[in-house]
């Protein structure tokens, strides 16, 4: 039983969707799951464990940024054995490429953390999706016709408000970064070091460059795309 989630050994799956927001856990697992049940309720933070066509699957609330969902990765990982761990969560679109609601798939994370500088010596590493999920998720979404994705690069932001933000991202974008969120660096590095597969999704939530902007009980609610893509990636 591990400090943060408190589960008993063999409550969670080997399959973990992991969306920052607790009560995105919980519409998830009422929404998409059979036969859902709560493992854990420590912090406010939501586990539930059940079915998707027949396979187990649990679902995670991690917090936002990522110290928090570092937390929780660590544990999934080394306490329950988790195998692969699949974020689904929102981003904010950089460039007029992406719309509002697009979902993006993640395959490599940027990030302006000293979290990897402090594990790498002052290296840069570069954290990346598993292959696999990322192929995956990538066939399933383009099996769809209502949903548009992209495949590329995000940014794992430390500071939701920044007030050099246009600054500071405006090299990225140049070089292909598509949207910002706050978890997916630290989720890549993670599992390579447990040697588990990792994946971030994302729905486009707002729009950096043209103000655009969801509510929160459409981001809490209204992602649906996203997840069954996660699902059909993770349990190929």
């Amino acid at each position: 039983m591990s400090t943060h989630i408190g589960a008993a050994p063999g409550q969670i799956a080997p399959t973990v969707l992991l969306p920052g927001d607790p009560l995105r856990a919980k519409w998830i697992a009422e929404t998409f799951l059979d036969d859902a049940s709560c493992y854990s309720e420590v912090r406010g933070m939501f586990g539930y464990t059940g079915t998707w066509q027949g396979k187990p699957v649990s679902v995670q609330g991690s917090g936002m940024g990522q110290p928090s969902m570092a937390i929780y990765v660590n544990e999934l990982f080394r306490e329950y054995d988790v195998q692969a761990i699949i974020r689904v969560g929102s981003c904010g679109a950089l460039t007029t490429d992406v719309a509002i609601r697009d979902v993006v798939i993640a395959s490599g994370a940027c990030t302006d953390s000293a979290m990897n500088r402090h594990r790498f010596l002052g290296l840069d590493y570069a954290p990346v999706a598993d292959f696999g999920l990322l192929r995956d998720a990538a066939a399933a979404a383009e099996a769809r016709d209502d949903v548009t994705h992209h495949v590329g690069l995000i940014h794992s932001i430390d500071s939701f408000y920044n007030p050099r933000a246009a600054e500071l991202t405006k090299p990225l974008v140049e070089h292909g970064v598509l949207a910002l969120e706050m978890e997916a660096s630290s989720l890549y590095t993670l599992a390579a070091s447990y040697r588990r597969k990792a994946l971030a999704i994302c729905t486009v939530s707002d729009h950096i460059v043209t103000g655009e902007e969801t509510t929160a009980a459409e981001r809490e609610q209204t992602f649906g795309a996203m997840v069954e893509i996660a699902l059909a990636a993770a349990l190929r």
